[in-house]
């Protein structure tokens, strides 16, 4: 029933066969590096924690000095955060506060709670067990071992991860530079007159917003008139200044959609129809040595084929390892009887009971469907979903990371 077109797996794994990542590496300061995209694995030089220290407020002392419940202890000093102790003397207690190092001859700290002080002496009330509240060195991290994967998109522990170690500078990759332009004679920016026939292009800010949600290099030009002289020439350009080309409008094959000839005319065009709903016009090549990703022009098709196609293809770009966003299994608390020949992604929302709701009308033009969603619900093709049934969830939160 879909014959010619490609499955949603086919074309993903097809345009993820020619994402390249960017060859350029940047050194960039650790403080600076969150989001960015490591270029190189990463050693720590050092153990973690490099030395004993103390997990606990309370007394260092030795288990062989207590001789009994209630032992009276000698403070012979006391060692804070950031100080270096003197080795422990038999018979004594040191005071001793948390991260602060184990004086040597120490083999257990019993935290404060359990304890009495009393001028220079502290009573223990309860021994501790060997070992007891002491971090060990290198018990965190030894030093040799790997800390940080090539391909990961640095989150902010990452880059707190990386400080703990010492590096100060991170290797990551160059970020990818992304051209955006959209057709279509009707659209009209915000604040302009919306004359009879035309539309505000809301594709602009959607796209753009997502790209920037992906650390990209941006360059916007804008609203393309509807001929080929004109989509051939922003796309020339483009090519140039990219990385990535994402256009929105003109994939479809109308007397007035003018960026498929032109793709083919600059480039190459590699496939352009998709067994999906919604978006099933959405185009893949190449303009010059750039990549080539066409969405279509209705609004919430652009925004959900850029989440399933765009998405992991910039990842990859960025040099990415795992592009897959993670789904979840749900309940589907909604009927949905009358399923497409096509795989559909379903606007839905978390409800106060743990299921999904789904919106009233999945036409491809609501865009507000998406802004009360909370996620897409992935449904094969041809499979109708009853009240009840457990549902593939894609969350937004993990489709815009």
């Amino acid at each position: 029933m879909n014959q010619g077109l490609l499955t949603v797996d086919e074309a993903l794994a097809k345009m993820l066969a020619g994402a390249k990542p960017v060859a350029e590496i940047e050194q960039v300061a650790t403080l600076e590096a969150a989001d960015r995209v490591l270029a190189r694995d990463q050693v720590s030089a050092m153990d973690v924690p490099p030395m004993d220290n103390s997990a606990m407020d309370g007394y260092a002392l030795r288990l062989a000095d207590l001789k009994e419940p209630g032992t009276k202890l000698k403070v012979s000093q006391r060692i804070a955060a950031g100080a270096a102790g003197a080795p422990l003397a038999a018979g004594t207690a040191a005071r001793i506060f948390t991260g602060a190092p184990i004086p040597r001859g120490a083999d257990a700290v019993v935290m404060q709670e359990l304890c009495a002080a009393e001028g220079d002496l502290v009573t223990v009330k309860k021994a501790p067990k060997p070992g007891e509240w002491i971090r060990l060195a290198g018990s965190d991290i030894r030093a040799g071992s790997r800390i940080l994967a090539e391909g990961r998109r640095l989150l902010p522990q990452d880059i707190g991860l990386a400080a703990s170690v010492g590096i100060k500078m991170l290797p990551v990759r160059r970020r990818v530079r992304v051209g955006l332009f959209f057709t279509g004679d009707e659209l009209v920016m915000p604040g302009e007159p919306l004359s009879p026939g035309r539309i505000y292009n809301s594709n602009r800010f959607t796209l753009r917003g997502l790209a920037q949600l992906f650390g990209c290099e941006m360059r916007d030009y804008g609203i393309v008139p509807d001929t080929l002289e004109a989509t051939r020439a922003v796309l020339r350009r483009a090519a140039q200044e990219c990385d990535l080309i994402v256009t929105s409008g003109g994939v479809s094959v109308g007397e007035a959609d003018f960026v498929k000839p032109a793709v083919e005319a600059e480039g190459s065009l590699l496939m352009w129809r998709i067994a999906m709903k919604p978006g099933r016009p959405l185009a893949f090549g190449t303009a010059g040595a750039a990549a080539f990703i066409g969405l279509p022009g209705n609004p919430v098709s652009s925004f959900i084929t850029f989440l399933i196609f765009v998405r992991p293809f910039l990842l990859r770009m960025q040099g990415v390892t795992e592009v897959g966003a993670r789904a979840i299994e749900a309940r589907a608390d909604f009927d949905w009887p009358e399923p497409d020949t096509r795989r559909e992604f379903l606007r839905v929302k978390w409800n106060a009971h743990g299921g999904l709701d789904l919106y009233p009308t999945q036409d491809s033009a609501v865009l507000a469907s998406t802004a009360w969603a909370d996620g897409l619900a992935d449904n094969p093709a041809g499979h109708a979903i009853r009240k009840g049934d457990r549902v593939r969830f894609l969350p937004f939160s993990e489709l815009y990371w």
